[in-house]
């Protein structure tokens, strides 16, 4: 193999991200920014053609923002895993999801690391930032990236850097979110600390790639388990006839020791859903179980059916389910976002739909959606459309939707997300965890 004679991270470099979805494409932008030129590499020749074109996937960033760094030449995007031996970086930001029985599915993770074996390159810097199980870095992917042939820590450097891009959240920017990072040895580490600090605000190091690797898994158990706990305080509380969401704002007050979380229809995503179920299958390997993580999972799993449930026994006080006409309003997963990955709406609708009833929904931000096969498409939030249904329910808190609107001309409301709180209107309104249920 050819050897480069240059130092590491020292001036403007040539870095590769791999993997151009909500968290690579962020950070090739964020990386374009500081001097380095990007290629980002996506088996996705959809996707590549309309980046080629300036056109952007991902809500957070403008078309702009993507024909700027384009016709600037700080970033160029192809399908060619080939451009991987020129580059002295390389992340990796390829998809982690489930297989059926809950176990991890590294085919993507592995996919890349058999690539680049041929075109790696000594002094290169491998960065793994998909969420993953602790041991994913050290156990699989460097003992593939060794097949070259090459030392690590002498050769080549490898290490992880969990990401922590928000979607949709525009109250942070991506180089200000913290960034923690490790490296296989202490060259590794080094080797990474001189690239991200030239990136970002603030650097973290863990003291190994397993530390990282779980840090990851315990935020989003963290936050798996708040939002399913809370989720069950919201079903307890439309039973007891309690408002729940002014419960959370007289705890709020509390200067320590609470940190509110809020009901919905469940938990979406490719992080919170999937990342704790990768930290419950190690330590099944390792003969644990945890049963937190499992109890968050049941309940989270139940919330379609419960909130199919309430809009049902709603519904039936006037016609059969079978005769009404159900306009959903926000299928994405979280606000002001266009993912639908493990989306609770996607159950919720699919629900609805085996029940005999008349569904259609409204996103901005979702054109069209194909459930069991069959492809939907977002109509217009009309007055006619709004009168027409005999339930409205809200499932996403997108702050485009109009609800004074949606307030004074539909006849019913059921609301996961609380948005209809303050609001006057013609409409009769439930509210998840409410206490009118």
């Amino acid at each position: 193999m050819q050897e480069r004679s240059f130092e590491l991270h020292h001036g403007n470099k040539k870095i590769g991200v791999i993997g151009l979805g909500y968290v690579g494409l962020p950070l090739a932008l964020l990386v374009t920014q500081n001097d380095h030129h990007v290629t980002g590499i996506d088996t996705d020749a959809n996707k590549i053609k309309q980046l080629q074109k300036g056109k952007s996937h991902i809500p957070d960033l403008s078309d702009t923002a993507i024909t700027s760094a384009l016709s600037s030449g700080s970033l160029t995007v192809t399908t060619n895993y080939d451009v991987a031996a020129s580059l002295d970086t390389i992340i990796i930001c390829v998809p982690t999801p489930l297989l059926n029985d809950g176990e991890p599915d590294l085919r993507f993770i592995r996919q890349v690391s058999e690539a680049l074996v041929p075109r790696l390159q000594k002094h290169q810097l491998i960065i793994l930032e998909s969420s993953t199980y602790p041991g994913t870095t050290r156990d699989v992917i460097l003992p593939i990236l060794e097949k070259s042939g090459l030392i690590i820590g002498k050769d080549f450097h490898l290490g992880y850097s969990p990401e922590r891009i928000d979607p949709g959240n525009q109250s942070i920017e991506v180089k200000d979110i913290p960034k923690v990072i490790s490296g296989i040895t202490d060259n590794c580490f080094h080797h990474l600390s001189l690239f991200y600090r030239s990136i970002f605000t603030q650097v973290t190091p863990a003291s190994s790639v397993e530390v990282a690797e779980l840090s990851k898994l315990l935020e989003n158990s963290y936050r798996f388990i708040n939002i399913s706990f809370i989720n069950e305080m919201a079903m307890l509380c439309d039973k007891l006839d309690i408002n729940l969401w002014d419960a959370i704002n007289a705890a709020s007050t509390k200067p320590y020791g609470f940190t509110p979380f809020f009901p919905g229809p469940g938990i979406g995503g490719h992080c919170i859903p999937v990342d704790p179920l990768y930290l419950y299958w190690i330590g099944q390997k390792h003969g644990y179980h945890h049963r937190f993580l499992s109890l968050a999972e049941n309940t989270n799993n139940h919330l379609p059916t419960y909130i199919t449930q309430q809009v049902q026994s709603r519904i039936e006080k006037k016609r059969t389910i079978k005769a009404s006409n159900i306009l959903v309003c926000g299928i994405a997963y979280k606000k002001d976002s266009n993912d639908v990955r493990s989306s609770p709406a996607l159950s919720i609708i699919r629900n609805f739909l085996q029940l005999g009833a008349t569904v259609t929904y409204h996103d901005p931000y979702v054109p069209e959606v194909t459930i069991d096969e069959q492809t939907y498409h977002s109509l217009p939030l009309t007055t006619k459309q709004l009168e027409d249904a005999d339930i409205v329910v809200l499932l996403t808190d997108h702050s485009t939707f109009p609800m004074e609107k949606i307030m004074n001309h539909a006849p019913l409301i059921y609301d996961t997300r609380n948005q209809t709180e303050g609001l006057q209107g013609n409409a009769e309104v439930v509210v998840l965890g409410g206490g009118n249920a």
